[in-house]
């Protein structure tokens, strides 16, 4: 009698959806992503890291355009340009600190990557 009570608590323990839960939906298929990959580790490989800009933005724009937050689609406007010179101060700034300020480079990639990304 105790194992029939404590599957149905279990049952309405469930977190329930709440009217102001988002809904996500990401309609990216492989070969897509397999495409964009190449192409952004080509860009990237093939100048020693010198253009990863321009690979960086080229998967986020991919990314971005395949995401749909509730019914609207996401759109990335950031340019390889302004981002070519944001990569020139992270490996300055990464060389002259023997690598220490590379900690800090991710979190402004992603606060980059935020500010340029718009809901469509």
């Amino acid at each position: 009698m105790t194992t029939a009570v404590r599957k149905e608590a279990n049952v309405t323990e469930l977190p329930q959806k709440s009217a102001n839960q988002q809904s996500v939906v990401f309609d990216g298929g492989g070969v897509d992503f397999i495409i964009t990959g190449i192409l952004s580790f080509l860009v990237t490989a093939l100048t020693f890291g010198l253009c990863a800009p321009w690979g960086i933005c080229m998967y986020f724009k991919w990314e971005t355009e395949h995401t749909i937050i509730n019914g609207k689609r996401l759109s990335f406007n950031g340019s390889a340009f302004g981002l070519f010179g944001l990569w020139i101060k992270w490996w300055a700034l990464s060389v002259v600190t023997l690598g220490i300020y590379g900690f800090w480079v991710y979190p402004d990639l992603r606060k980059w990557i935020a500010k340029n990304t718009h809901i469509a």
